[in-house]
């Protein structure tokens, strides 16, 4: 059978239905669409064993108000049916509640449905084993997505063994509305593998069926890059800091020591910052493609710029004027940690002059540290709306300058 011509909407339920209508819809009416869906797929690993872990961290770092909006699913993937159903009956008792509010779903894809794994292509010279390994994730994902299509307007993927962020959902629901209008085909919430991918739901079929053409070709994450480029996003879109952590020791292959670890996570999703729309200019010459904006917005790199000399500046000229509160600057970076700046101070700007580049007045607010400046409290030291946010540079250096990123909280007023 031609792996196209498989039947996606296989996976069936590893557990009963729940004895009672869901969350209180009508009796005998048809599953509700949730705003997101939370997909995993799980198998035996040789070590280490971290799903209920992953669930745990699901649910906890969850309003109430968000698990209602919620519902996560499990594709219990394993070649043995042994190790399926001992799973499932485990997290069954574990997680009784969230189960019959219809919050968690297992699901399993019967095996005799999979493309053959023997004698598959050995592109980048993967041992057999590996190529067995990886195209089989890509099809169990296949049949995950499949399932999940329906399920909600937003679907986020996610490995069996990452922490969450404290009250993700409602960070997601953020960064979805600063994407309004946009033809986006994936928004990142982590720099790692297929971990914090979020895509519409209305896609998941289509990428469920490219998975299962090429699930031999190449690493599912790598196929997930194509897929992006292929609905024409060119750029990564990702937003800082993390809203996921990988949690695993041991990997799912072999059972090898894995260490990998998003050095921009971060616990609190209700501590993300707001960034107001704006424009970005500096005096500094640019390098390459390192461009401001990739200081300020969800673009994936940073700025880098030639040269600081005594008087540089970078600035931040908002579109509408903004209550800042708290600004957050980190220069540098984990390749080229000289590229800081030195000596530095952090300027709220009034005034905006007519070409819009600048402003014509401002407050000095703080001085960097190492490379950084964080500052909180501003709206008591600068009261009332600014125009702008300014990076001046007051004594020259001779390495160049890179700002990893700009992170700037608001208050109500602007």
């Amino acid at each position: 059978m031609l792996p196209e011509a498989l039947p996606l909407r296989c996976a069936r339920s590893l557990l009963p239905p729940p004895p009672l209508p869901l969350r209180g819809q009508p009796a005998g009416s048809g599953p509700p669409r949730e705003f997101l869906a939370v997909g995993l797929a799980s198998v035996q690993r040789p070590r280490g064993y971290y799903l209920p872990a992953t669930l745990q961290s699901l649910f906890k770092q969850s309003t109430e108000e968000e698990l209602q909006e919620m519902v996560v699913v499990v594709h219990l993937a394993d070649a043995d049916p042994t190790w399926n159903v001992r799973v499932a009956a485990n997290i069954a008792a574990r997680f009784a509640q969230h189960i019959l509010l219809g919050r968690l779903l297992l699901i399993h894809a019967p095996h005799e449905f999979y493309p053959t794994l023997e004698g598959l292509k050995r592109n980048f010279n993967d041992p057999e084993e590996r190529v067995r390994f990886r195209s089989k994730q890509n099809v169990d994902y296949a049949f995950l997505l499949a399932f999940a299509a329906n399920l909600s307007s937003y679907y986020l993927m996610i490995e069996d063994d990452v922490w969450c962020a404290k009250s993700f959902l409602t960070a997601i629901r953020k960064a979805l509305a600063s994407q309004e209008g946009s033809n986006w085909a994936t928004l990142e919430f982590s720099k790692l593998g297929y971990i914090g991918k979020l895509y519409r739901s209305s896609d998941l079929p289509r990428l469920a069926r490219f998975l299962l053409l090429f699930y031999q070709e190449m690493p599912c994450d790598w196929l997930l890059v194509h897929f992006r480029l292929l609905l024409t996003q060119k750029d990564v879109i990702r937003f800082r800091p993390s809203l996921f952590q990988h949690m695993g020791l041991y990997s799912s292959f072999q059972g090898t020591v894995n260490r990998l670890e998003d050095d921009e996570f971060q616990a609190d999703a209700m501590d993300l910052p707001d960034n107001p729309p704006a424009a970005l200019f500096t005096t500094m010459a640019v390098f390459e493609n390192y461009e401001p904006l990739k200081a300020y917005s969800t673009a994936e790199g940073y700025f880098w710029g030639k040269d600081p000399a005594a008087g540089s500046t970078f600035s931040i000229v908002f579109q509408q004027p903004a209550r800042v509160t708290r600004v957050r600057v980190r220069t540098g970076s984990a390749e080229r940690r000289g590229d800081i700046l030195r000596a530095g101070v952090l300027e709220l700007g009034r005034r905006r002059r007519v070409d819009g580049r600048d402003c014509s007045a401002y407050t000095t607010v703080g001085t960097f540290e190492k490379g950084s400046c964080e500052l909180r409290g501003l709206e008591r030291g600068v009261p009332g709306p600014v125009e702008c946010v300014r990076i001046r540079v007051t004594r020259a250096q001779s390495e160049w300058l890179i700002i990893q990123s700009i992170e700037i909280w608001t208050t109500a007023g602007t």
